[in-house]
């Protein structure tokens, strides 16, 4: 059998079913998938992925497999792994795959050096590890990577910081910035995970209650309408003016982190005050601080949307894995002649996953016409 670290593979029928069922609402990767499998653009490739171990991550695995890539697989986030599907991957689909729900950190990066064994020539991540262990104690991987892709913020931030500091070493494309994703997963697919997330590990009512939203990016857009949606009130606090004025706008109160403690219903954090702490509920710690008040984690301070629920609606993460897939193409035609930097997804495959997308959909659009676009062209050069 293919090398593995998986935890039960009993469980593979089951997550193949799983599998199977996410496929479903995945219309713009299984088209990818169709011109792979015709096409074979990844034949070959030897492509590493340190990504969260779903269901949806499984479809995209499928996807690569199709278009002839040679794949090793481990977990993001050790909360995060659908043991299932883990299972499913080995045993059903035959593709390496390294991964526990809830390893501790010693087999967590035992796992990132098995599938740096595998001497990857296209990285994918989710939090950039991979690629800081290549810079790190795997520099000799370097000379075999052609390029890799990041899907997080926080992964693309630490990834622009290497670029200024002029270390990294091969080019990167910032999955995470393609419209398709982060107008979209982070959005959408949050909002509606963090909330199913918060709700299975709690089961609390969150109308009538006060909810706190600590930012007012993409993923806070998406938490604090979806919490509204529900019959919260929604305090948002923010450091960036900018955002202050659109949470404002859009309706929900704001003010600093300091007056909206006081006000909210459920506190997620962590720290020496507490004198005793205990567990209780699956992926629930209670902390009993000096004055009696009590403080709810959720999920270890991971990510409560993978670790207590499913992640987001595989309708949602088939944009993003779309823009994985057809990034890593992109890579391998072209990541040979490209600076060591990262780089935004190409506005081409950007457009190409939103079309399809409507296309599944059903939804028509309008096109120019040639004289219109003719048109358009004369304004852009001036004439």
């Amino acid at each position: 059998m293919i090398e593995h670290d998986v935890k039960n593979l009993s469980l593979a029928a089951e997550g193949r079913l799983k599998i199977e069922w996410a496929e479903q609402s995945m219309p713009v990767l299984r088209q990818v998938r169709e011109r792979f499998t015709h096409e074979q653009p990844l034949k070959g490739i030897r492509i590493g992925a340190c990504l969260h171990v779903t269901t949806e991550t499984a479809v995209l695995m499928l996807t690569l497999k199709a278009g002839g890539a040679q794949l090793a697989l481990c977990a993001s986030n050790p909360l995060s792994t659908q043991d299932d599907t883990a299972a499913a991957l080995v045993r059903e689909y035959e593709i390496a795959t390294f991964a526990h729900k809830g390893e501790d950190n010693d087999r967590y990066y035992r796992h990132i050096t098995s599938v740096l064994g595998a001497r990857p020539q296209v990285t994918m991540d989710d939090g950039a590890d991979l690629i800081s262990q290549i810079h790190g104690a795997r520099k000799d991987l370097i000379g075999d990577v052609i390029g890799g892709t990041e899907e997080t913020t926080t992964g693309v931030i630490r990834l622009r910081a290497m670029e200024r500091e002029g270390v990294l070493a091969f080019p990167v494309i910032a999955v995470n910035d393609a419209d398709t994703k982060h107008l979209f997963d982070n959005r959408y697919g949050t909002g509606q995970s963090t909330i199913d997330g918060i709700l299975r590990a709690t089961n609390i009512l969150l109308a009538g209650r006060t909810v706190v939203v600590a930012g007012y990016g993409m993923c806070g857009r998406g938490v604090a309408a979806r919490a509204k949606g529900l019959g919260a009130h929604v305090i948002v606090t923010e450091i960036e003016p900018m955002r202050a004025l659109e949470a404002v706008m859009d309706g929900f109160q704001v003010m600093p982190m300091a007056k909206a403690a006081p006000l909210g219903d459920v506190f997620v954090t962590v720290g020496a005050m507490a004198r005793a702490r205990r567990t209780v509920r699956p992926f629930v710690e209670e902390f009993v601080l000096d004055r009696g008040q009590r403080v709810y984690v959720l999920g270890e301070g991971r990510l409560i949307n993978l670790a207590a629920a499913e992640g987001h609606p595989a309708s949602v993460m088939d944009m993003s894995f779309a823009n994985q897939a057809l990034s890593a193409e992109y890579m391998v035609k072209h990541g040979r002649t490209l600076a060591k930097k990262v780089f935004i997804v190409p506005r081409e495959i950007d457009l190409e996953i939103a079309r399809l997308k409507l296309g599944s959909m059903g939804v028509a659009i309008d096109e120019l016409t040639k004289a219109q676009r003719e048109y358009l062209a004369s304004w852009t050069h001036g004439t």
